[in-house]
């Protein structure tokens, strides 16, 4: 099997690649793990980024700086080519403050992309097929050995081959690796076949890796919710919490909640058990979860939904009350009642820290609620180092030739901060395929592989 471009992993990242190839006339190999194609995109509503590259570096200074350009340079263009698609996209709207975004039809655009793939001749889309490992010859990687859904062992060889497969969201043990020690049992509101193929892929051949410490994208959503799915998870996520109160198992505040519950969420992590109390009072609950986070979303009644699931969640008709927070929770009712009353002294003085990212208002509207929440990995930001061009880059910096990557797979855009997933998987998607177009060597004039050859 000889192709242009193969492509591994058949999410947003994936199946941009792979039909902006086949546009282009390339031959292509599409292969999924999963038993059909979307991988964490299908649950997203909208494509958006920082506004500009100030916001873009402010928002998320740690980033390459490179990356961010091309993320945000390559925004309009990734929306033309998605309505050139026939994809339904609404007008831009703000998104977490600092970003500019559209709403659009993520099952139509996925659905889009595979037909561009299936409908073009001398292209195939391989479902249920495991991707083994990477083909090189002489020290390019030419390809892959997968085992198709039949149990068949394959080698593909192609002129470039893109990973794609989402991160390692999925694999506890890398979490804990790459995340940290408590990560390993969070829960999970996204594609659970994402589980670092696409890392281990490119480790192997040599390539390097972001930094360690880089985070993750995810929400905070209630503790003790069993069997919860990654459609419950997302129906269940707080992402108000930037406008109640946070407290550890101490009965301490230790975040600035404003900062965004995606933030707070990597807060939370850190603390003793990876979980924290949050409280809100009627305004919060009223101004903020009844409405919606997007515009152009529909709200949902977060704590009424995990009162029913049987989470640990609360009503309190006033401060005083806290004093009985139930003993198995953990929390000392006491000092969880002085944290809130000193919050709302500040609040009411203007005592709180002056780089809050917006004013905060004290919570003397009850009754209060109350939920223990616990961090929600949506994609994992370490991945393998690329450059602007999303080719994969060996520790040194240097491009290994044939590899590139494009998704939750590629490290170095986010550190500790966030600006658009999908946005993120569209562009770099569409870059490796216009990569491997421009520098893809005929792969019909590679030397056949033997046993030799067929390395790492």
């Amino acid at each position: 099997m000889t192709f242009d471009v193969l492509v591994i992993g058949g999410g947003m990242a994936g199946l941009a690649a792979a039909a902006r190839a086949a546009q282009q006339g390339a031959t292509v190999a599409l292969v999924e793990k999963a038993p059909r194609t979307g991988g964490s995109a299908e649950h997203a509503g909208f494509i958006w980024t920082a506004a500009d590259l100030d916001v873009m570096h402010e928002v998320n200074p740690g980033g390459d700086a490179e990356l961010a350009a091309r993320l945000v340079n390559g925004y309009a263009p990734a929306m033309d080519w998605v309505r050139a698609l026939g994809v339904d996209v609404q007008p831009p709207v703000t998104v977490l403050r600092y970003g500019r975004g559209r709403q659009t039809d993520m099952p139509q655009l996925l659905a889009a992309c595979e037909r561009v793939v299936r409908d073009t001749a001398g292209c195939e889309v391989l479902l249920n097929t495991h991707t083994e490992r990477l083909l090189a010859n002489n020290g390019r990687v030419c390809g892959a050995e997968v085992i198709t859904a039949s149990g068949e062992r394959r080698s593909i060889l192609a002129g470039s081959t893109v990973l794609a497969t989402g991160g390692f969201g999925g694999d506890p043990g890398l979490r804990a690796r790459h995340i940290h020690p408590l990560a390993a049992e969070l829960p999970l509101r996204a594609n659970p076949h994402s589980t670092g193929d696409g890392l281990r892929l490119g480790l192997s051949v040599g390539a390097g890796f972001g930094a360690e410490d880089a985070g993750f994208y995810g929400h905070l959503v209630p503790s003790g919710i069993a069997g919860a799915d990654v459609h419950e998870l997302w129906t269940l996520t707080f992402y108000h919490s930037e406008h109640g109160v946070l407290l550890n198992l101490g009965g301490e505040r230790f975040v600035d909640e404003t900062v965004g519950d995606h933030l707070n969420t990597l807060a939370v992590l850190a603390q003793p058990e990876a979980r924290a109390l949050f409280v809100c009072d009627q305004r919060v609950h009223d101004d903020w979860m009844l409405k919606p986070y997007v515009a152009g979303t529909q709200p949902i009644d977060a704590f009424r939904l995990a009162y029913r699931r049987g989470a640990r969640c609360a009503v309190a008709a006033d401060l005083d009350e806290f004093d009985y927070l139930p003993d198995e929770w953990g929390y000392p009712g006491a000092l969880v009642r002085q944290s809130l009353a000193e919050f709302n002294a500040r609040c009411s003085s203007g005592g709180l820290s002056p780089t809050r990212v917006h004013d905060a208002a004290p919570l003397i509207d009850p009754p209060y609620y109350v939920t223990e929440l616990v961090p929600a990995i949506t994609f994992t930001f370490g991945g393998l180092l690329i450059d602007p061009q999303a080719r994969v880059l060996n520790p040194a910096g240097e491009p290994i030739p044939g590899l590139l990557a494009a998704g939750a797979d590629a490290g170095g855009l986010w550190v500790r901060a966030y600006a658009g997933g999908v946005a993120t998987a569209l562009v770099f998607g569409l870059q490796a395929a216009d990569t491997a177009l421009a520098t893809g060597p005929d792969v019909s004039r590679t030397p056949a592989l033997s046993n030799r050859s067929i390395s790492y």
